[in-house]
């Protein structure tokens, strides 16, 4: 699935359906604000054990930004690092993890979103409790693929929340793409390392990328290897966003942050910041059990 981007421009990853979103409503009126996790999700009110975000990543001041050999394709460090994130990733059972994501609706960025998530690889399934802004918190939504007709389970906020429990709505339906630039199903660590893999072996192939930049930064007490590309052209229509960012542990060699930048509108413009998606204080393989995606 591809996206086309103001100007005409699609994407070679398979990004959520349709960039601008279309004013909708939900039927419960007063929970519509669960809605806007769809990628990342849900929580309860902030109290002394729920953990702040972290800090933007900060360049390792040890070392400068590498450069690919005159020889090779700039693509070469991009997608090695995603082939061993795709190889770690094989040995993932489960995770957990603090969820911050942003995500630019309709001209507006909203504050940063925070909330809880467990994961599972196989079956897919995903369980968010959203823990700020204080507005949304105790929101609640969960999804296991193959299971409840392929609607996820969402619980509103609140008495609303009391009242009506868990109840259960279609992953595509068109109301909730208004506060949710993403599908649940897009949901987590495995998805874009998928795209990507796909995405930057076809830039390599067809030689489509000729600016990547590749330095040691630092994330949430973490040292990743940060791969920036940039598409500073698009005649042909190939990309969905100017800048894409990656954060990869050096550690596990998984992604724990992602940024995306829309297309410059004036000169020595970096790009306007339209997605962002951390995955801060991830545990590996904890032993989650099915009880926590029943709901």
């Amino acid at each position: 699935m591809s996206i086309r981007q103001p100007g005409g421009a699609k994407s070679l990853m398979p990004l959520p359906r349709g960039e601008t979103c279309r004013p909708r409503r939900w039927w419960f009126y007063g929970g519509v604000g669960f809605l806007g996790l769809v990628l990342l999700g849900a929580g309860q009110p902030p109290n002394s054990a729920s953990p702040p975000p972290p800090s933007a990543p900060q360049p390792m001041e040890t070392t400068a930004p590498q450069t690919p050999a005159p020889a090779a394709s700039p693509m070469d460090e991009p997608i090695r690092l995603i082939q061993e994130a795709q190889k770690a990733y094989q040995d993932v059972r489960d995770y957990t993890c603090l969820l911050v994501k942003r995500e630019r609706m309709n001209g507006t960025m909203p504050p940063e979103a925070v909330m809880e998530m467990k994961v599972r690889t196989k079956p897919f399934s995903v369980y968010l409790r959203w823990i700020q802004p204080r507005t949304e918190a105790g929101q609640e939504v969960c999804y296991v693929a193959g299971r409840n007709d392929g609607k996820m389970r969402v619980h509103p906020k609140g008495v609303l929340g009391s009242f009506a429990g868990f109840v259960s709505l279609d992953v595509n339906d068109p109301r909730v793409r208004r506060l949710s630039r993403r599908n649940i199903t897009e949901a987590g660590i495995g998805n874009p390392i998928e795209r990507f893999a796909v995405s930057w072996e076809i830039e390599r192939r067809d030689k489509l990328t000729d600016q990547v930049k590749v330095a040691e930064y630092e994330y949430n007490r973490r040292r990743c290897m940060r791969v920036e590309t940039i598409h500073p052209t698009n005649g042909n229509g190939h990309f969905h966003y100017y800048r894409d960012v990656v954060y990869f542990d050096k550690q596990t060699h998984l992604p724990i942050r992602l940024e995306f930048y829309d297309w410059p509108r004036q000169a020595d413009d970096p790009g306007q910041l339209v997605e962002s998606y951390s995955f801060a204080n991830m545990r590996i393989n904890i032993g989650l059990g099915d009880e926590v995606f029943k709901h």
